[in-house]
């Protein structure tokens, strides 16, 4: 059986490379979005600064039958447009977004789901 220690170290990890993921995702593709007067309106709603890389992170990572039905729905401002983030990134930009996206959302699952387990008692 996995020790504790190393599923922390493991996710330890992985929020470091999602730290870094933030920042170079932001630079080097919301912050050239951010310049395209159609695209900034697209970005969705930003509760906090820097939570519209996120936005487009999800927008670019989620299926676009998904995002269709969030753009939809009368909370669509919350949500990124992806036909308008589709068609303004390429496509190394949208792997970034879905690298940066899907492994933070597994590391913060990760995290919960180990708390959870520990609060279960399972890692004694």
């Amino acid at each position: 059986m996995v020790d504790r220690s190393s599923l922390v170290g493991i996710l330890i990890v992985m929020s470091l490379i999602v730290m870094l993921l933030y920042i170079a995702f932001g630079q080097i593709t919301v912050r050239k979005l951010r310049k395209i007067p159609k695209a900034k309106e697209a970005l969705g709603f930003e509760y906090v600064s820097g939570w519209d890389i996120i936005n487009v992170a999800q927008a670019l990572a989620l299926p676009r039958s998904w995002t269709r039905k969030l753009e939809k729905t009368p909370l669509s401002s919350l949500y990124a447009n992806s036909e308008i983030l589709f068609a303004n990134t390429s496509k190394f930009d949208q792997v970034l977004g879905a690298a940066f996206y899907w492994l933070m959302t597994v590391s913060g699952l990760g995290g919960v789901l180990l708390a959870f387990l520990n609060f279960l008692g399972v890692f004694d």
